[in-house]
């Protein structure tokens, strides 16, 4: 929840264009994210934007660690393919088990695509 901190702080209305990487599916944000952006907003003075908009706008997650579809499609509904990256939890999980997962999880096509390699190739020029 360190993140949220960093939008009520207004970290990201300083600096809007930094785009940060959380690992761990998110950090239960996305699980999170409507509860946090509807206590949370109100509060926020002198933010062009509410917490949800920050997030959607400065925020990218990996799979790293989770290998269960619930989580997947969680942060698929929330956050969308366009800001999710693989990653793996070495040395703390199996590398061939999340690329299997990956692989056969119930996800598009083009989902699968982007978060298996098109995202981090648009976001880092690769």
């Amino acid at each position: 929840m360190h993140v949220l901190r960093m939008v009520i702080n207004g970290v990201f209305e300083t600096l809007p264009e930094l785009q940060l990487i959380l690992g761990h599916m998110g950090e239960g944000i996305p699980f999170s994210l409507a509860r946090a952006d509807e206590i949370l907003s109100p509060l926020l003075k002198g933010h062009d934007a509410t917490v949800a908009q920050t997030i959607h706008r400065n925020l990218h997650i990996t799979t790293s660690g989770y290998t269960t579809a619930a989580p997947l499609l969680c942060a698929l509904m929330v956050i969308g393919s366009d800001r999710m990256l693989f990653s793996v939890d070495y040395p703390f999980s199996d590398s061939e088990h999340a690329t299997t997962f990956l692989r056969t999880a119930p996800i598009s096509t083009g989902d699968r695509i982007k978060i298996a390699s098109g995202n981090a190739e648009r976001m880092f020029g690769l």
